[in-house]
């Protein structure tokens, strides 16, 4: 899969062709970026943190800032940021993926519409800034995390802690299509708590935290089965 080194002015340039709005982009470390044509297509997951996995390790073998995408991003794994790092991944279009993972100190700048099945953030020292809907069956919001904007829709059951106010999280708008649906409807048996929970677990939300993270690296379904709207479908 093709991909090129882009120097920051480069980018900054690329960005204001596209039309990203400078209060998003001038939260990014000002470095060097990797810069991938778009529509794009990732078999597999794509870890954030280990450019050696990714497709794009060949014609840039070096790892650099981040990862900037002109245009859209299917991914048929997970996206998965799990070092202290500080990974970026920036979709100048729509991304669809299985599950979304972030729990170290990631970038995560989507243009367009994000879609997957679950989205899952585990760290306070993070940027997630998506100017569409994020569009998901669930959604986790553990360890102080909350997404720094969605502008559109944020569609999908919300687990996060009482003390994170949804109305101060600055999101377009809500949607919950199954709010009846009890949680052992929408994720898979492995990831409840029915016993005494173990410290590793997010006890307050009612979900395993150490079967959450060895099934997203593993590849292994969250979900009962997949009920997110279709990102080309505006």
């Amino acid at each position: 899969m093709r991909s090129s080194y882009l120097s920051w002015d480069d980018a900054v340039d690329l960005f204001e062709r596209r039309g990203l709005p400078k209060e998003t982009y001038q939260n990014l470390y000002e470095e060097e970026y990797i810069l991938v044509p778009g529509p794009a297509a990732v078999t597999g997951e794509l870890p954030l943190d280990e450019h050696g996995r990714t497709p794009w390790r060949e014609d840039t073998p070096e790892a650099a800032t981040g990862y900037i995408i002109d245009g859209d991003l299917v991914v048929d794994g997970n996206v998965t940021d799990v070092d202290d790092g500080s990974a970026a991944l920036i979709v100048l279009g729509n991304l669809r993926t299985r599950n979304i993972y972030l729990a170290g100190d990631a970038k995560l700048i989507v243009q367009g519409h994000v879609t997957s099945e679950t989205f899952v953030g585990d760290w306070t020292d993070k940027l997630v800034m998506i100017h569409g809907d994020l569009r998901t069956t669930v959604s986790i919001f553990w360890n102080e995390f909350c997404p720094d904007l969605v502008a559109g829709t944020l569609h999908g059951r919300i687990l996060a802690p009482a003390y994170l106010d949804l109305s101060d999280v600055p999101v377009g708008a809500l949607a919950d299509p199954s709010p009846p649906a009890p949680l052992g409807e929408l994720l898979v048996p492995e990831l409840l708590i029915t016993g005494a929970p173990g410290p590793d677990d997010l006890t307050e939300i009612g979900v395993r935290g150490d079967a959450l993270r060895d099934r997203l690296l593993s590849g292994l379904p969250l979900t009962i089965a997949p009920s997110t709207p279709d990102v080309d479908r505006a």
